[in-house]
């Protein structure tokens, strides 16, 4: 089986500290992968990547067998930042809604400007979403009225919107309270159960170990373990993952 998503030697450099020293991943259709790590580790600089939001120093990102970008590849069939960002959404840490847009505005804006989706369709789907993520009724409602938790849940469903095949998520409770953290994660779980393939860099150890089909444990920049969640939290093989469960797993 073809990964759908393949990153191989990604290095990246903000001008001479490397932040990302050779990272390789395969991605395939249903994965759940949880990145895991100390903070400055360089889990948000990878996802960041693979997104082209950050042009990666050195190293191929493939996407369904086509490499991605133009800048740091030169042979093979590309495909373009623009088109990957139509199929593969992105989450945010700190949601990144548009404040003087309604929450459908909010999640219908994309598929009809850049997919081109008729306003129908769009309107359609986009309250098809707010149901899953439980939000119908704050559909008319502008972010400022929401609570952090309601806004996370309005970004999932807006990455959603324009119906990605890989799905990545920057630390997405990080921003919150912690009682509205499980709202959040019951959303992603949800997803998790529906086959969406995702990239999840979270700090929530107990989640990750529920819901990740595959754990990336990364330090300085580099995987230093990956593996089976039951495996990898239970048995870590190296004494840096387990100094960091020490401190992290209750």
């Amino acid at each position: 089986m073809q990964p759908i998503l393949s990153v191989r030697d990604l290095r990246k450099s903000f001008a001479t500290l490397e932040v990302l020293k050779g990272i390789d991943l395969d991605v395939f259709n249903g994965d759940v992968i949880c990145v895991i790590g100390p903070s400055g580790s360089g889990k948000s600089t990878l996802i960041r990547c693979i997104n082209m939001l950050e042009t990666p120093t050195l190293g191929t990102i493939e996407f369904k067998n086509q490499r991605v970008g133009t800048q740091f590849t030169s042979k093979g069939n590309l495909v373009g930042t623009g088109e990957l960002r139509k199929r593969v959404g992105m989450v945010f840490q700190n949601f990144n809604l548009y404040p003087h847009r309604t929450v459908l505005q909010n999640i219908t804006q994309a598929p009809i400007l850049v997919n081109k989706e008729n306003e129908k369709s769009a309107l359609a789907y986009a309250l098809e979403l707010l149901e899953k993520v439980g939000l119908t009724s704050k559909q008319h409602e502008y972010p400022n009225h929401l609570s952090g938790g309601q806004k996370q849940r309005v970004a999932i469903a807006r990455a959603l919107a324009m119906r990605p095949d890989v799905l990545l998520l920057d630390e997405v409770t990080s921003a919150l309270d912690p009682e509205l953290v499980s709202e959040v994660l019951q959303v992603i779980q949800d997803l998790a159960k529906q086959g969406m393939t995702m990239i999840v860099v979270t700090h929530e150890m107990d989640f990750a170990a529920d819901v990740a089909s595959r754990i990336v444990f990364m330090e300085d920049g580099q995987v230093v373990e990956t593996g089976d969640p039951k495996d990898l939290l239970r048995l870590p093989k190296t004494d840096r993952l387990k100094s960091f469960l020490a401190r992290h797993l209750r």
